[in-house]
């Protein structure tokens, strides 16, 4: 039995929480049930086994040649379900089921290309580390693929209009590796993530075909000031193809665009273009080394 007090309590402060939703529209969402994450999360696992066969929860064509068919259509029918929620928090629901049904049927025509995509990204991993053992070692150990594998497979669903979707599945890779993509990006082939964590790219970059990026790389806007003003701008960089940009470097803004086979250096602050075949570096700092007498390293 609670507290009566407690209970008072919970009373008043769940007629304040509703009454200030009221009064505040945007914290209560009216209508009918939104997409569910969870569902969504099984969706994204499923799709990106089917990219990957063998590796995850599919198995291969040669040990179950009904697995991949079957899971694929399950986990086809689950996003169509969710998408017509998602539609439906900007459309009437009987066009909500028409797009969803559009955008679902566009989508599965689509996951041939991203597979293929997908295969050029594990060519630029292994090649490009030489820490990776095999082309296996790559697919089922390294977040940066599952964040670009994620990212791949949202990305259509960007492209044909799925509200919330996309962003959810991007979330979850983002959750589980650090690595920040937005949906709406643009990204070439053979795209290489190394280590990852930290990088951000953001709704309207450009990448070309052939880059790498290290950890802690910020792909952004040079400033969000305006808000909702800017929706529709391009905000953040094109990145030309070859280019490697190493860790901690930050490249800002909407116009500025990296030519094709440029370096740009750990923790580089770049607001502007750079024309092809450039390397950027910050300028040398200098070191000061100071020998320490051993009671210091005693006393430490």
């Amino acid at each position: 039995m609670q507290n009566e007090a407690i209970r008072k309590a919970l009373d008043e402060t769940a007629q304040a929480l509703m009454r200030f939703g009221g009064e505040n529209e945007f914290l209560t969402y009216p209508g009918r049930g939104l997409p569910d994450r969870e569902a969504i999360v099984r969706v994204t696992r499923t799709l990106r086994s089917a990219m990957f066969p063998g590796f995850f929860d599919i198995p291969a064509a040669h040990d179950n040649p009904y697995a991949l068919p079957a899971a694929l259509s399950n986990a086809c029918q689950l996003l169509l379900e969710q998408a017509e929620s998602a539609f439906g928090t900007r459309n009437p629901q009987i066009e909500a089921r028409r797009l969803a049904e559009e955008a679902i049927e566009g989508f599965v025509k689509a996951l041939p290309e991203v597979q293929r995509l997908l295969s050029t990204d594990v060519e630029a991993l292994y090649n490009g580390d030489p820490a990776a053992h095999s082309h296996v070692d790559v697919i089922f150990s390294y977040p940066g693929l599952l964040a670009i594998s994620v990212y791949r497979l949202a990305h259509e669903l960007y492209r044909l209009n799925v509200p919330l979707i996309p962003r959810m599945m991007t979330e979850y890779a983002h959750e589980k590796t650090g690595i920040d993509i937005n949906a709406g990006a643009t990204i070439g082939n053979h795209f290489f993530i190394d280590h990852g964590t930290g990088v951000v790219i953001g709704e309207t970059t450009v990448i070309g075909d052939q880059v790498k990026l290290y950890q802690g790389v910020t792909l952004g806007a040079l400033s969000t000031r305006k808000g909702q003003l800017l929706k529709g701008i391009k905000r953040h960089p094109t990145i030309g193809s070859r280019v490697t940009v190493y860790s901690g470097a930050s490249i800002l803004g909407g116009e500025t665009v990296i030519g094709d086979d440029c370096i740009i250096g750990s923790n580089a602050f770049v607001t502007g273009s750079v024309p092809p075949c450039t390397r950027v570096m910050n300028a040398r700092s200098e070191l000061s080394f100071r020998k320490m007498n051993a009671d210091v390293w005693e006393n430490s």
